[in-house]
């Protein structure tokens, strides 16, 4: 660096300003200095190795009279000049052959504009699982290294699995905020921890803790299009209630186009990033009836999903997203052929994908209205777009016949055709938490084996990408086949903004980001140069693999995903079997060279093994049931008694009373005014599973004020115990559920008492075994999102408890021996 030149330009700064800016680790990029400096409108940039900048010196004179003194303002930090706006799309369980932009049948126009003005990325992987890709996509470090070997709600107390992203490996999020940009995250937040998920905080490890100035999403593996767990920053905001037809994936896209106008207008020159994530295409697919119907009478689904492969994959060499001679890998026996199945099942199944299609193109046309304003702002010059079509394969967690209730999954309760039929005429609605058959996601994954949570197989990891940045990237509709991964990401925007990574944030060291930046794919000339990503592993559950320069090991999934077993899971060490690609001349893994090839098959395991120890990946675990209920640090972590007053709500599931698998008695005191009261004491849940104790809404004034305690079997069953009409006064309601073991989804009987009298008893054939709907909450006083009644008892939400409660108590029974 040009010293001289450098305190040329901050001459008129304190000499121990231009140390304390200098004093940094050198060498460092050249200061730019904007306006006078020590005036109001200075600006400068930083060195950017330690964040927050040093404070500066005092730069002005300090007399006893101000009339005497000379005044002096900091310089404003500013990224350097040319930094672009970042506008970081990914969607959800996508699947690398859904979008018609990587072969796809399902309409995605938006990423098609950003792949015909910019590059495709062809070779381009996640983690093979939702929490741990997005962990990784923001701090640029494999998903182990930051807390994620899984999913937050299987969290472990091992440094790669605990779900907490340590602090010396903070987020692109503060990087770039502490350089000047204005940082925002719309959509899915799966990097909370749900131990710490309440409004109790910490808050942290919330979007706003991790450098992110404006958070509008909501947190967790999934929610309701319709009625969504939705926060703006850490407050919960209810905009659907009374509002029919609020979609989120439309007032998202609102809420980050006035974002981004009202940045426009209030600081033209401040460069801003957006991470925008869709809840699209998870479970529940809930598109609007406008995209429905267009979908719908495309016909895209209705010759099966064997055949939609084969379109796939023609479209994909046809695109060059294939080369002529790869192999289109083989259909598993796992799954059913499309010809052999039932009327029925094929009415059902083309139903279920038409929804998905609906939501992906919806999903899309959404994000594009996004692009389009910044276009129309002036700003699509200054901007990098990068849109990653999804965090993981397509997902399988349907089961075989998919689900109208994604929660049945979750608990391992299939729901056969038959049944799947009540609900097909509002599929997609919100009278549904829907999910396809597995055979679609697989269909999706075109051309490769495997699908979400398989990490071994690119069915699992492989994501379509695409990247444009006008004057920079000139290779319009440009094809990459380079090995890259989603660490890569953050290095790219930290290159093209021309920002380092920091040394040091808050006063602690940083580690190495792990990816590599992209920005070398740019030029045309570099379209075939080699990767400079040459080793990745990979690990998931306790499946797992290795790339290296163009080869692959791999595990062979021992479990199917879309088979829930309570099954002992093999050996994680000696019981699986190992397989062999060359992806460089074979990129589906279609031609095993395990058998061929046992010595460079033990040097890529050997290699594997090295990885994992150097990036967390120990101890390698592929429990899934026992790690879903292993006990964390949460805030009802070893209480049996929960005592409330009034009214509160949203509370999630992880700081509540947990009344599965055990006995339990609640407790409400309560005041009943003259005339009657109705509404809900205390409910945990909604429409797709959950409980309810409360006074009955009643129709036309027939019925209101009935003690009712309802519970919701997933939207499959609901049980009932219904009291008296409550008079006027104070009155003790007692519900004591005695429960008949302690296995998973055990039934039991309960009693309802009013007064000390026993009104009502009833038998719960069965328990909701494993978890209530994520993005439900517990709620004293009333009901928020969705109601647990459906059609007897049935209410409309917020249902607020027009009495009041004096004291409500939960007493949990310790787990019977």
């Amino acid at each position: 660096m040009d010293l001289c030149r450098t305190t040329r330009k901050v001459t008129l700064w304190s000499t121990a300003f231009v140390a304390t800016l200098l004093s940094c680790v050198l060498p460092a990029p050249a200061l730019e200095v904007t306006g006078t400096p020590g005036s109001p409108d200075a600006t400068t940039t930083i060195d950017g190795k330690q964040l927050p900048a040093p404070d500066p010196a005092f730069g002005g004179v300090i007399k006893d009279k101000a009339s005497e003194s000379t005044p002096w303002w900091a310089p404003r930090a500013v990224p350097p000049k040319g930094a672009p706006n970042v506008l970081l799309i990914m969607t959800d369980d996508q699947g690398f052959g859904a979008p018609s932009t990587f072969g796809g049948v399902i309409p995605t126009p938006s990423m098609d504009r950003i792949a015909n003005s910019g590059l495709r990325y062809t070779n381009f992987h996640s983690t093979a699982l939702c929490s741990p890709t997005r962990a990784a996509l923001i701090t640029g470090r494999n998903h182990h290294s930051v807390g994620y070997g899984v999913v937050g709600e299987i969290a472990t107390g091992y440094p790669g699995y605990d779900s907490i992203i340590p602090i010396e490996k903070s987020t692109i999020g503060t990087i770039l905020k502490e350089n000047g940009y204005a940082t925002s995250w719309f959509g899915k937040d799966h990097n909370t921890p749900s131990y710490q998920s309440s409004q109790a905080g910490p808050f942290n490890q919330w979007p706003n803790g991790m450098g992110f100035d404006y958070f509008y999403g909501f947190v967790g593996g999934d929610a309701s299009q319709w009625q969504p767990n939705l926060f703006r920053n850490t407050t919960a905001i209810y905009p659907f209630e009374g509002n029919s037809g609020w979609n989120m994936e439309t007032a998202m896209a609102d809420e980050a186009i006035g974002y981004i106008k009202q940045l426009k207008e209030i600081a033209p020159g401040k460069p801003w990033l957006v991470y925008y994530v869709p809840g699209a295409t998870h479970a529940p697919h809930h598109p609007t009836p406008e995209w429905i119907k267009k979908i719908s009478d495309m016909h895209l689904f209705d010759d099966g999903w064997n055949k939609v492969r084969e379109t796939i994959f023609a479209n994909q060499k046809r695109l060059g997203i294939m080369p002529q001679d790869a192999k289109l890998t083989p259909w598993p026996d796992g799954l059913p052929q499309w010809d052999s199945l039932s009327f029925e099942e094929k009415k059902l199944f083309i139903k279920q994908a038409d929804i998905y299609g609906a939501y992906l193109a919806y999903a899309d046309n959404e994000i594009g209205r996004i692009i389009q304003a910044v276009d129309d702002l002036g700003e699509r010059d200054n901007t990098l777009i990068i849109y990653i079509g999804g965090d993981n394969g397509a997902s399988a967690e349907g089961m075989l016949n998919g689900t109208p209730n994604e929660f049945t999954t979750f608990n391992g309760i299939p729901v056969p055709v038959k049944d799947q039929f009540l609900w097909y005429p509002f599929w997609g609605s919100e009278r549904t938490f829907p999910h396809y058959a597995a055979g679609w996601a697989w269909a999706m994954d075109t051309p490769f084996k495997w699908v979400k949570q398989v990490p071994s197989h690119f069915g699992g990891t492989a994501q379509g990408m695409v990247m444009a940045w006008p004057g920079h990237i000139t290779d319009h509709g440009g094809v990459r086949g380079q090995f890259h991964h989603v660490i890569d990401i953050v290095p790219t925007i930290l290159e093209a903004a021309g920002i380092p990574a920091p040394d040091m944030i808050n006063g602690i060291k940083q580690a190495p980001i792990e990816g590599v930046s992209m920005v070398y794919t740019w030029d045309k000339a570099s379209a075939n140069a080699p990767t400079r990503h040459d080793t990745q592993y990979f690990e998931m559950l306790g499946n797992r693999a290795v790339y290296h320069d163009g080869w692959v090991a791999a595990t062979t999934p021992a479990t199917l995903p879309w088979e829930l077993s309570t099954k002992t899971p093999p050996d994680v060490i000696t019981g699986y079997n190992w397989e062999l690609y060359n992806v460089t001349d074979d990129p589906t893994q279609f031609n095993d060279l395990a058998a061929k090839m046992p010595d460079k098959l033990k040097d890529m395991q050997d290699l594997f093994y090295a990885e994992a120890k150097k990036y967390n990946v120990l101890p390698l675990d592929n429990s899934t049931l026992t790690r879903w209920n292993t006990p964390r640090p949460n805030l009802t972590a070893g209480r049996t008694e929960f005592a409330y007053s009034g009214e509160l709500n949203g509370v999630p599931d992880s700081a509540a009373p947990d009344i599965k698998n055990k006995s339990y008695t609640i407790t409400a005191d309560v005041d009943i005014p003259e005339g009657g009261a109705e509404g809900m004491i205390v409910t945990e849940g909604g429409r797709f599973g959950g409980y309810g104790l409360f006074l009955s809404k009643g129709d036309f004034g027939v019925g209101r004020g009935h003690v009712v305690f309802l519970y919701n079997f997933l939207d499959l069953k609901r049980t009932m115990w219904a009291g008296p009409e409550l008079e006027a006064g104070k009155h003790t309601i007692v519900f004591d559920y005695q429960t008949d073991s302690t296995k998973l989804g055990t039934g039991g009987k309960g009693v309802l008492s009013v007064d000390g009298k026993e009104v009502a008893t009833n038998t719960l054939e069965h328990g909701i075994p494993v978890t209530f709907p994520e993005d439900e909450t517990f709620d004293v006083g009333q009901d928020t999102r969705t109601g647990v009644a459906l059609l007897e008892y049935r209410y409309d939400t917020p249902f607020k408890f027009t009495g009041k409660i004096d004291k409500l108590t939960f007493k949990l029974e310790p787990a019977r021996q």
